[in-house]
């Protein structure tokens, strides 16, 4: 029965943020900022940043909004070891922000998944999908691979392309949304999330 099923080990918890702006290209800094606040996250292997929301645009500087979140996935028994930064103040690049009160968001399946970055050690579209072919093999996920536009963050050092799995079952979705895919989940490369259609995929 629905209710049997075992609750997932990960869970997202969101923080609204406070500020007037961010570095358009933030994650590493604020991955250190965070890791700065809470001495024990670089050490936790499942503790990944998802990528803020920020205004569209080209400047050094992207503007945030009243929806900005700074949201983490972790472990549903570290969850609440991430409640003391309600409050605490960052500072990442020229820029502080602030963060709000946190809220727990549980992982649910869905069929279809999206990823803004999957990082991989190439630059070649055929090789990246190769790459995440095999590593959906090693987690005995069948899903239909779609492949985005590639883009470059972190000043060039990190690379891939964004991505969309298609026809997940449940218990698929629900390993990828634990998982992740690629490297450098604590900069926000390969975290999932749910998605209704293909078309954000090369937006």
């Amino acid at each position: 029965m629905p209710g049997d099923d075992p609750m997932p080990t990960m869970i997202d918890v969101a923080f609204p943020l406070c500020g007037r702006a961010l570095p358009r290209d933030h994650r590493r800094a604020l991955t250190e900022a965070l890791e700065g606040a809470l001495p024990w996250l670089a050490a936790l292997a499942h503790a990944w940043l998802h990528r803020v929301n920020v205004a569209a645009g080209d400047g050094a500087l992207a503007l945030l909004s009243g929806r900005s979140r700074l949201m983490l996935r972790l472990p549903r028994s570290r969850a609440d070891d991430v409640n003391v930064l309600a409050g605490v103040e960052l500072t990442i690049g020229t820029q502080r922000v602030r963060l709000g009160e946190p809220r727990r968001r549980e992982l649910l399946p869905h069929s279809t998944l999206y990823s803004h970055l999957v990082a991989e050690d190439t630059a070649d579209e055929i090789a990246f999908l190769n790459a995440v072919a095999g590593e959906l093999v090693a987690l005995e996920v069948r899903a239909r691979p779609v492949c985005g536009r590639r883009q470059a963050v972190d000043d060039g050092r990190l690379a891939g392309f964004s991505l969309m799995l298609d026809g997940l079952s449940p218990e698929a979705s629900l390993r990828v949304l634990e998982t992740g895919l690629g490297i450098e989940r604590r900069l926000g490369c390969g975290l999932f999330v749910p998605h209704k259609s293909a078309v954000a995929v090369g937006a």
